[in-house]
């Protein structure tokens, strides 16, 4: 399978796992929701669905018995069909989520997988922004070591365009510091709730009507 294909399947399996689509839905919340396909044809589409099809991770059906209003056909004569995750779609989705090697870092999967980490645990969502960061460190400092090497053999015009990649990754270091930063505080804030849960201490904690206490889980916010 190429990364192309496989980022593909995370991407439709993750969108049915919110709800059942047909192809013309799938395709526009390719288009609109994950920048990286917007470039992509239902020729590439349907031969990704028919293999999910076939390895039992979806299934067809038609449109009418589609019960979320997403999914519903298009007017026209011919049902349209409806594609739906299964109890092995599903499983196999959570399973591509817990994965956190470089592929999960690389330019084009990672934007893919920020995607769904509403549907991360806190955990993975952790390693795959450290990795991410790790991964635009390492070019930065390629970057910059290119740039005093040809600086004086560079035209004004290509010496900014050079200026201007390494501030875009320079940002994009600084966005998943914040974003790191966040998902380390919420942790502390989880952790610290747990500690007064066993240890009997309420402290400050808000309590819901009837004296029960928030649910302190948090691990797929």
């Amino acid at each position: 399978m190429s990364r192309r294909s496989g980022i593909l399947e995370f991407a439709v399996l993750g969108l049915l796992r919110e709800a059942p689509m047909h192809g013309y839905e799938l395709r526009k919340r390719l288009n609109t929701s994950l920048g990286v396909f917007r470039a992509f044809s239902y020729g590439t589409l349907y031969p990704c669905l028919k293999t999910l099809v076939q390895q039992g991770w979806i299934v067809e059906e038609e449109g009418g018995a589609a019960e979320d209003p997403r999914a519903a056909p298009l007017a026209g004569r011919r049902a349209k069909i409806v594609y739906r995750l299964t109890a092995d779609g599903k499983e196999h989705f959570e399973e591509l989520l817990a994965q956190t090697g470089p592929e999960s870092w690389e330019d084009e999967h990672f934007g893919v997988r920020f995607a769904f980490f509403g549907q991360t645990s806190r955990d993975v969502r952790m390693r795959v922004l450290e990795g991410r960061r790790s991964r635009l460190e390492e070019r930065l400092d390629k970057m910059r070591a290119s740039l005093v090497r040809t600086r004086e053999r560079l035209d004004d015009y290509t010496l900014e365009l050079q200026r201007h990649g390494m501030e875009s990754v320079e940002r994009e270091v600084r966005w998943l510091n914040e974003l790191i930063e966040s998902e380390r505080e919420g942790r502390a804030a989880r952790d610290s709730r747990e500690q007064h849960r066993q240890s009997g201490d309420t402290g400050d904690l808000p309590r819901h009507r009837g004296g029960t206490r928030p649910d302190s889980s948090d691990d797929t916010t």
